[in-house]
C-alpha cells in the first residue's frame, strides 16, 4: 500500500479528534488549525497528522510532497444541491427582477413546474450529461462529496430516471454522491386539482418502489406553504421512515410553517433554509439533534432576508451550509462564495463557516464519521489551496483558491492558478 506524505503545510485545517460529532458553543469558532503540518495518507485514508517536527519515520518507498506556504483542508461537501435538471429559467430571473415573486412566477406555470417539463423532455443520458459539468466545477472548488436530490419528474417513471441518472454519475466518479428522492417538491401539475391522488402516489406506489429499487438514501418534502403543507409532509416523512429511508425536510424557506418543529420531531437528519423559522422551532432543533443546513446564495438570488444564522447557532443548532444549486433560485457551484456570504451576510465567523462546509455538511448527510475533518482513519478527501491561512478562502472571494483536490488519496483535479500561496493580490 502506498505511503504519501504531505509536508510542510502552512496549516493543516480541520483536525479533530477520533470521534468527535458535532461542534457547538466555543468549540464551532475552533477551525482545528495546526501550523506547519503534515498529512500522511496510505491507499485511501489518512493515518497520521501532525506538526512536521514530529513526524514519525516513514517507509523508504515513501512518497513525499513539500507544501511549503500552502494549506490542506478536508474535501468540502454540499450537503443540498438540485443538480439533474434540464433547462434555465432566464426569464423567471428577469421576471423577479422586474417585481415578480416567487410564488406568483409558480402560480402562472413557471418554477419548479418549469424544469419539471424540460426534464420530462430529456433522456436519462442527457440528464447525465447536463449534470456532469456542474458536478466538475463542484470539483474544482473542492467539493468532494455531494448530496443530490430528484424533484423535477414528480412521476414514477421520471423520478427513477433522474435517480438512475445519478446513479451513472456517482459510478463515473471521482466525486462521491449522496441521492435524495423529493418527490413532494411540488404537485404536478395533472394532479393539481386532485391532491390527494398525488399524496396517494407518493405514499403507496413511488416510495416503495424506490425503496424496492435501493437508489436513494434520504427522502425530502418541500413543507411549504402551497406547496405541502405540515401534514401532508408528515405523512410523506412517517411513510419514508417506515420503508427505511433516512429523512430530510426544506422548512420555513418562505413562511414560517413550522417545519423546523416537523423535522425535530420526526427525527430529521437535516432541516434545510429555515430563512422564516421560528424560535419554537429554533428550540426544537437544538434539543433534536437535527442540522440546520442554511443556504445563503438563495436568499441573496431571491432578494430575501437571509436566515437567522446566529440565533441558530447561539441557541446550540448545529449549522451547515450548502450551495442549493438549482435552476431557479440559485445557480452556482461556487460553495466558497457560499462561505464568504456566511459571514458577511450571516454573521458566521471564517472558522465556524469552514466548519459549516466540512464537519458538520458531513454531519448533515450522516457521513461524520469518515468524512468532513482531517482525522487519521476517515477517507482521504483533502484539498490543497493555494494559500497561507484558510480565511483567505473567504475573505478573498469570487475566485478560485483550490489547487488540488484528492478523492479516497488520489489525486482527482488539479487547477492551473496564478495566485501565489499568500499572496492573493
Amino acid at each position: 500500500m502506498t505511503t504519501t506524505v504531505f509536508r510542510n503545510a502552512s496549516q493543516l485545517v480541520g483536525v479533530v479528534a477520533e470521534g468527535t460529532s458535532v461542534k457547538l458553543g466555543s468549540a464551532f469558532r475552533d477551525p482545528g488549525v495546526i501550523h506547519d503540518g503534515t498529512l500522511v495518507v496510505e491507499g485511501s485514508h489518512i493515518v497520521w497528522v501532525g506538526r512536521t517536527r514530529d513526524l514519525p519515520a516513514l517507509p523508504s518507498q515513501a512518497k513525499v510532497f513539500d507544501l511549503a506556504g500552502k494549506v490542506i483542508l478536508p474535501g468540502l461537501i454540499d450537503g443540498h444541491t438540485h443538480l439533474i435538471f434540464a433547462g434555465e429559467r432566464l426569464d423567471e430571473w428577469e421576471q423577479r427582477l422586474s417585481g415578480q415573486s416567487y410564488q406568483a412566477i409558480a402560480e402562472s406555470g413557471g418554477g419548479i413546474m418549469s424544469t419539471v417539463r424540460a426534464v420530462r423532455q430529456a433522456s436519462r443520458s442527457k440528464l447525465v450529461e447536463l449534470a456532469r459539468p456542474r458536478l466538475e466545477r463542484l470539483l474544482s472548488f473542492g467539493v468532494t462529496t455531494v448530496e443530490v436530490k430528484t424533484g423535477y419528474g414528480l412521476s414514477l417513471k421520471d423520478e427513477l430516471r433522474c435517480l438512475e441518472a445519478i446513479a451513472d454519475l456517482n459510478a463515473s466518479g471521482p466525486w462521491e454522491l449522496i441521492p435524495t428522492f423529493l418527490g413532494a417538491h411540488a404537485v404536478p401539475t395533472e394532479f393539481a386539482n386532485d391532491r390527494a391522488v398525488y399524496l396517494h402516489l407518493l405514499c403507496d406506489e413511488m416510495l416503495p418502489e424506490i425503496a424496492r429499487c435501493g437508489l436513494a438514501r434520504f427522502v425530502d418534502v418541500f413543507c411549504e406553504t402551497d406547496v405541502f403543507d405540515l401534514q401532508e409532509s408528515k405523512r410523506i416523512l412517517l411513510r419514508a421512515r417506515e420503508l427505511g429511508f433516512e429523512l430530510k425536510v426544506h422548512a420555513d424557506e418562505l413562511t414560517p410553517l413550522g417545519g423546523a418543529e416537523l423535522a425535530a420531531s420526526v427525527g430529521a437528519v437535516s432541516a434545510d433554509h429555515l430563512l422564516c423559522v421560528s424560535d419554537r422551532g429554533i428550540e426544537a432543533l437544538a434539543h433534536s439533534g437535527t442540522v440546520a443546513t442554511l443556504l445563503p446564495g438563495t436568499a441573496l438570488f431571491l432578494g430575501v432576508e437571509f436566515a437567522p444564522a446566529r440565533r441558530l447557532i447561539d441557541s446550540g443548532v448545529a449549522v451547515a451550509l450548502a450551495t442549493d444549486c438549482n435552476p431557479g433560485t440559485c445557480p452556482t457551484e461556487h460553495l466558497p462564495l457560499i462561505g464568504t456570504l456566511a459571514c458577511t451576510r450571516m454573521g458566521m465567523l471564517p472558522a465556524e463557516t469552514f466548519n459549516a462546509l466540512t464537519l458538520h455538511a458531513a454531519h448533515s448527510v450522516r457521513r461524520g464519521q469518515d468524512l468532513g475533518s482531517l482525522t487519521p482513519g476517515k477517507q482521504a478527501d483533502f484539498v490543497i489551496c493555494n494559500i497561507s491561512d484558510y480565511r483567505q478562502l473567504f475573505y478573498h472571494f469570487g475566485i478560485n483558491h483550490v489547487w488540488q483536490v484528492y478523492k479516497r488519496g488520489q489525486l482527482v483535479r488539479e487547477n492551473a492558478t496564478s495566485h501565489s500561496a499568500g499572496k492573493a493580490w
